[in-house]
C-alpha cells in the first residue's frame, strides 16, 4: 500500500510503526460554529482511509479532537452571553449530527482541549524543562523555535534573510522570535474563562493541545515516532502541523507522526472556501437539498489531495453515478448475499491502495454495473450472479461508504413526510381494493401515484414505491 507523504512530498509505501497496527491522529474542528464542507471534506478522506487500512486487515486505532477553547468561542461567549459548555456542546452536536448524515464513523476517542489540561501543562512544564520554552512577563508562555534546528522540516518552508534576523533579536518582556508560537495564554483582568493548571491560569495555545492529546492517547513510547499517521487540511501543515511537530519533537525526543498526509481545499465557483470570501456554506444546509450519501459519494469523487471545485452541475453527475448502483440494486431487491468476487475486491483494494485512487475505483465500479447489467439483460440463468453483485455492492459500502441503503428509501429522498403519509394511504387503499377485487379503482389509484411521479412495485413484502 502506498500513500503521498506530505514531508517527503511523494508517494512512498506504508510500513506502520507495528505490524498490523495504524495508530492515526486527525485534526477535529473548532466547534465555535456549525461545520462547512471543508470539514467533510477532510473527514471523508480519512474515514475511507480508516475503512481501506481495516478492510485490509489493520487494526486501527483513530483520534479526532474537539478544539473547545479558542479565540472565536470566546468571542461568541462575549456576543451571546452564552457559557463555553453551551456553545461548544451546540457546535460539537452539530458537527457529530453532520458526520452521521455523512456515514463518518466516530474515532475511537475524541479527546476536548477543556479536558486534557491536565497533560497540557505537564507537556508545557517539560518544555520549559528542557529549555525550549519560555514565560513572558504577561504571563504568556512561548515556544522557542530557535532552539529546534529541524523548525521548518515539515512545511519545508524556507525563512528569508529578514527572519533570520529576527531570530536573533532578543526583546525583554515579548517573544524572542518572530516564528515563537504561544503555549500559554496566561489569564488577563476581564478574561471572560480562564482554567488553573500547574503552569499557573489562562487557557491553552492552538497547537499544543494536540501534541499533549498525541502524547496521552495514542503515542508509542518506545518509537522513534510517535504515531503511524497524522492528518488534516492542507491548510493546517503550516503552521498547526509544523508547529505540534516541532514542539513533540524537542519535549519527547522522537518525531511525532511517521507519515503526514493532508486533503486538498474545497472551492465554490473556483475559489478557495473562505468565510472572509462569503462563499462558505455549512454541511447542514446542503443536507437541505441534497442527501447525505449523495454529498458523501460527490466528496469522494475528486482525489483528496486535489482541490475539490464545489459545483451544483457536477453534482447532479454524481448523483446519476450513484443512482445506477441503486437500479442495479433494485433489480437483485429481495435476493440472498453471496459471497464477494475476489477479482473485484482486489481491483479495489489495489485502487484504493495507491494513495487512495478514487478514480481508478469508480471506473471498476462502473465496469461491475455494466458487466451485471448486460448479464441480466441477456437472460442468463445463474443463481450465484445476483448473489456475487449483492455482495460486491455490500462490499462498496465497507470501503466507500456509499451503497448500503434500501434500495427504494434511497430513490424516495426528498419527498416531505406529509406527502409520504399521502403515498402510504394510497398503496393501502390500493391493496384493499384489489383485494376486493376491485380493480379499476386499483388502477386509477397507481395513475394517480404516477401523476405525482410515484413508481410502485408489488412484491411478496407489500407494495415499495420510489420518486422517478
Amino acid at each position: 500500500m502506498t500513500i503521498y507523504d506530505s514531508v517527503q512530498r511523494k508517494k512512498v509505501e506504508f510500513v506502520p510503526i507495528k505490524p498490523d497496527e495504524v495508530r492515526i491522529y486527525v485534526c477535529g474542528p473548532t466547534v465555535y460554529d456549525h461545520a462547512h464542507l471543508g470539514h467533510a471534506r477532510s473527514s471523508l478522506s480519512f474515514d475511507v482511509l480508516r475503512r481501506v487500512l481495516e478492510e485490509r486487515g489493520f487494526s486501527v486505532k483513530f483520534v479526532k479532537n474537539f478544539t473547545d477553547i479558542d479565540d472565536k468561542i470566546i468571542k461568541k461567549m462575549s456576543e451571546s452571553g452564552e457559557t463555553l459548555k453551551e456553545i461548544t456542546n451546540r457546535f460539537e452536536n452539530s458537527y457529530l449530527s453532520d458526520m452521521e448524515a455523512l456515514n463518518v464513523a466516530r474515532a475511537d476517542i475524541e479527546p476536548r482541549a477543556t479536558e486534557s489540561l491536565d497533560e497540557i501543562a505537564s507537556f508545557i512544564n517539560r518544555l520549559i524543562d528542557n529549555g525550549v520554552a519560555y514565560r513572558i512577563p504577561s504571563g504568556d508562555i512561548y515556544f522557542d523555535t530557535s532552539k529546534d534546528s529541524q523548525y521548518l522540516s515539515i512545511s519545508k518552508r524556507v525563512q528569508n534573510e529578514d527572519e533570520r534576523e529576527s531570530r536573533l533579536d532578543r526583546v525583554e518582556g515579548e517573544k524572542r522570535n518572530s516564528e515563537d508560537f504561544v503555549l500559554w495564554k496566561g489569564a488577563v483582568d476581564g478574561d471572560v474563562i480562564s482554567f488553573k493548571t500547574e503552569v499557573g491560569d489562562g487557557r491553552p495555545g492552538w497547537h499544543i493541545e494536540c501534541s499533549a492529546m498525541i502524547e496521552k492517547h495514542l503515542a508509542y513510547k518506545d518509537s522513534e515516532y510517535s504515531i503511524d499517521i497524522h492528518g488534516g487540511g492542507a491548510d493546517l501543515l503550516f503552521p498547526h502541523h509544523e508547529n505540534e511537530a516541532s514542539q513533540s519533537r524537542c519535549a519527547t525526543g522522537h518525531e511525532l507522526s511517521k507519515y503526514w498526509i493532508h486533503n486538498g481545499f474545497v472551492k465554490i465557483d473556483g475559489e478557495k472556501m473562505s468565510k472572509s470570501l462569503g462563499n462558505s456554506f455549512f454541511i447542514r444546509d446542503a443536507l437541505h437539498h441534497y442527501s447525505g450519501e449523495l454529498l458523501r459519494f460527490y466528496l469522494l469523487s475528486t482525489h483528496y489531495r486535489q482541490d475539490f471545485n464545489f459545483s451544483e452541475e457536477e453534482l447532479l453527475n454524481s448523483k446519476k453515478r450513484l443512482d445506477k448502483i441503486y437500479r442495479l440494486k433494485k433489480r437483485l431487491y429481495g435476493g440472498k448475499v453471496g459471497e464477494v468476487n475476489k477479482q473485484f475486491r482486489g481491483t479495489l483494494l489495489e485502487a484504493l491502495g495507491d494513495d487512495l485512487n478514487i478514480s481508478v475505483t469508480l471506473s471498476a465500479i462502473d465496469n461491475f454495473i455494466s458487466e451485471v447489467n448486460e448479464k441480466l439483460d441477456s437472460g442468463i440463468k445463474d443463481k450465484n450472479l445476483k448473489r456475487e453483485a449483492l455482495a460486491n455492492i455490500e462490499f462498496i459500502d465497507r470501503v466507500l461508504g456509499v451503497g448500503g441503503s434500501d434500495a427504494y428509501q434511497y430513490f424516495q429522498w426528498g419527498v416531505s413526510e406529509s406527502d409520504k403519509e399521502k403515498i402510504r394511504e394510497l398503496i393501502e387503499s390500493r391493496t384493499v381494493a384489489k383485494k376486493d377485487k376491485q380493480f379499476d379503482k386499483a388502477d386509477e389509484i397507481r395513475e394517480e401515484l404516477l401523476s405525482m411521479s410515484i413508481q410502485i412495485m408489488d412484491t411478496a413484502d407489500g407494495t415499495l414505491w420510489e420518486r422517478s
